[in-house]
């Protein structure tokens, strides 16, 4: 398991990182797809929060999991996209691009885990 931490590291270092750890743990998995996701969330919990987060990323069972912490409550909403600079597109591209996303309510914020399966176990679910 990886374990990153924004008292620890930046958003460069996360990608940077989280490369690694896919490429080493996962090579199945999209790595485009999974630096877009960390990118989307971070900037998620950077604009809407305090700026504190917590990422976690696991490899087990044919399974790719991440799980973002931030301190929002406010869970994740699809919106129109604003083509003039608004946003709207994050959440999208997230919903799209991960097998599966959910939202986790926690005592102090939420948590946004994104999974993705090797690609037998895709065709599968």
């Amino acid at each position: 398991m990886l374990v990153l931490d924004s008292r620890t590291v930046d958003s460069a270092e996360v990608r940077e990182t989280v490369s690694g750890f896919v490429a080493e743990r996962c090579p199945w998995a999209d790595l485009n797809a999974v630096r877009l996701v960390v990118t989307e969330l971070l900037a998620n919990a950077l604009h809407h929060t305090d700026g504190e987060w917590r990422l976690r990323l696991r490899a087990r069972d044919r399974r790719l999991t991440l799980e973002l912490d931030d301190a929002s409550t406010d869970p994740p909403r699809t919106r129109q996209p604003d083509f003039a600079g608004g946003g709207g597109f994050g959440w999208r591209l997230v919903e799209q691009l991960a097998d599966r996303v959910d939202v986790r309510p926690r005592p102090v914020g939420k948590t946004v885990r994104a999974e993705w399966w090797m690609p037998a176990e895709r065709q599968a679910a």
